[in-house]
Order: C-alpha cells, then sequence, then structure tokens
C-alpha cells in the first residue's frame, strides 16, 4: 500500500537522521521530500478508478419481477374470477401492473443522465 510505503520512508528518514546526526539533517528532509512528491506525482498522474455503471441488461430484478408477477397472477385471477368476476380480475391486474410499472419508474428516475 503506498501510505505503507511512505510510513517506511519517513521511518528510515528519521534513523538516517538520527545516524548521521543534525549536519546532515537538511539533506535527509530533501530527500524524503522528493520521494514524497515523486508519490504525489504519479498519483495525480494515474486516473481514479470509477465502478461501472449498472446495466439494464446486467440487472435482472426486472425481468423476475414480471417472472413473479404473470407466476402470481395467474392463480389471483382464478379466485378472484370465482368469488367477484370481472371488476375484482380488473383490480388484481391492476395492481400487478402498478408494482411493475413503479419499478420501471424508479429506475428510469434513478439512471443518471
Amino acid at each position: 500500500m503506498a501510505t505503507d510505503e511512505i510510513r517506511k520512508d519517513l521511518r528510515a528518514a528519521v534513523a538516517a537522521r538520527q545516524e548521521l546526526g543534525p549536519e546532515y539533517e537538511l539533506e535527509v528532509i530533501e530527500g524524503f521530500l522528493s520521494k514524497l512528491d515523486a508519490h504525489t506525482a504519479q498519483h495525480l498522474a494515474t486516473p481514479p478508478v470509477q465502478a461501472p455503471k449498472p446495466s439494464r441488461e446486467g440487472d435482472p430484478g426486472g425481468l423476475a419481477l414480471a417472472i413473479v408477477s404473470v407466476t402470481a397472477g395467474i392463480p389471483i385471477t382464478a379466485i378472484a374470477a370465482n368469488m367477484e368476476g370481472t371488476v375484482a380480475i380488473i383490480i388484481c391486474w391492476g395492481g400487478l401492473v402498478g408494482i411493475n410499472l413503479a419499478r420501471s419508474i424508479s429506475r428510469f428516475m434513478g439512471r443518471q443522465p
């Protein structure tokens, strides 16, 4: 890791200063600062790594929701038709369509331009 290298260089510079004495203090400090400048320049020259944006094709959540909605809609339709009739079927399928539509709108609104 880069910070570990800088810490190691700083410890080496302090040890060299203690060993060589105060007469070489400026040279030791200049040597450490030049290494630090080189590291900073290298770090700034490297472009930052950006996380890839999730694509619609890479997110199977929409397809899974549609499949579950249709699968759940079949028995719901049978029960609603048996108990209440056409109005209940329309209400049930309206709810399923609303859930899928809400997810699609939230995915569309959350997308970066």
